[in-house]
Order: C-alpha cells, then structure tokens, then sequence
C-alpha cells in the first residue's frame, strides 16, 4: 500500500491556522483524499494530557528545556500511536504544528538552540518530516490583536509571552523556511481569510499534482 500524505500547517499565534486546517481538511475531502486530522501537542489522550500542563496559564515557572522535553515527549507519543498508523494505512494525515513549533518556539524564542531542539525531536520523529508544511505568517502584534478579538478562543500560557517573544518566534519560523525550503512553503497570513485559503489551496493543488 502506498504511504500516506503527511502534511502540517504552522504560524505563529493568530496566525489562523485552525480556520485554514478546517478549510484544508474540506478542500482534501473533496478531492477524494481520506484525510485524518490532528494536533499537537494532542491528538491522542497522553499527549493531550502533557498538553495541558504544557499550556496551563498557571506553569509560568516552567523551565524552557522542560517545555522542550513535554513538547517533545507528547510529539513521540503522537507519532508512534497516531501519525504513522495512519500514513501506512495509506491516509493523509493533517497536523496542526509538528516539529518546526519546537524549533521556532523553544530552539529560537527561547534560546535553546534551533539545533539542540532538532536532535531531542529527531530522536521522538526518528527522522520522518512531514512532505509539506504550510507556514502561516502573520504579524505578532496583528495576531495577537486576533486572539483577543476571538472571545471563544482559550487564552494559553504561550499567548501571555511578551510581544518580544512573539516576534523572535516569527523570526525563529523564518529560520526554520531557511533551513527547509523544500518543504515549507510560506503564505501571508496578514489578509482575510478568503485570499490566505486561495493561496493555500494553490500550494495543495501544486503539492498534490507533483504526488499522484
């Protein structure tokens, strides 16, 4: 049986990525594609677990190479129990951030070192990257100016970081698009929704044809 798709979709915070998953999981559909979705930290209940504490707005004393390690450990989990499954029974699967999140986030925000990050994380992934990864940039002022206009969206222990923060993990996606252009594909994210899907979409249509 062929593999599967594995495809992610990243961006700093309110950057849209939940919308864009939900326009992208419909528009994979449709085309006939068998389209898992899925999260992380999350997907499957231990990771879910670790993302609780990972994300509760009371862990603000949490260490950054802590942070890296939960993030890393949940992403094993998810991997091993959800991720490949999936990619071997032929699906796509549709993950909301992977390992470019731990690189922009903690390697590059929080100064561990994009490399440091990367080796505890190959070790989780045991090599295997996505084929395509969507990378939403918004404007860190604009997106979190969207999280706050979003009453129905959680609050997060991430989106209290200063506005410093938010713009080293825009810098720290940038590297990472320097790093791996093969298969990251940046879209302004800074337009309503409609012309960031447009785009989008062109990406999958391109990614799509160059597969069959």
């Amino acid at each position: 049986m062929k593999r599967g798709h594995f495809i992610t979709i990243e961006g700093n915070e309110g950057a849209g990525k939940s919308t864009i998953a939900l326009m992208m999981l419909d528009y994979m559909r449709d085309k006939g594609l068998t389209v898992v979705a899925t999260r992380e930290p999350g997907g499957i209940a231990i990771a879910e677990q670790i993302r609780a504490i990972v994300l509760d707005n009371g862990n603000t004393a949490m260490d950054g190479r802590t942070e890296a390690l939960l993030y890393a450990a949940a992403r094993r989990q998810h991997f091993v129990e959800k991720i490949v499954p999936t990619l071997e029974q032929g699906k796509t699967i549709l993950c909301d951030r992977f390992v470019d999140s731990s690189l922009a986030y903690q390697g590059f925000a929080r100064g561990l070192g994009i490399d440091e990050v990367m080796s505890i994380n190959a070790f989780a992934i045991e090599g295997v990257f996505p084929d395509l990864t969507i990378y939403l940039d918004v404007d860190p002022q604009v997106g979190i100016e969207r999280i706050h206009a979003h009453g129905e969206r959680e609050i997060n222990r991430l989106d209290l970081e200063s506005s410093a923060f938010h713009q080293r993990v825009r810098e720290g996606y940038q590297e990472a698009l320097a790093r791996y252009p093969d298969r990251i594909v940046r879209i302004d994210a800074n337009p309503d929704i409609g012309d960031v899907f447009a785009a989008v979409a062109g990406v999958l249509d391109r990614f799509l044809d160059r597969s069959e």
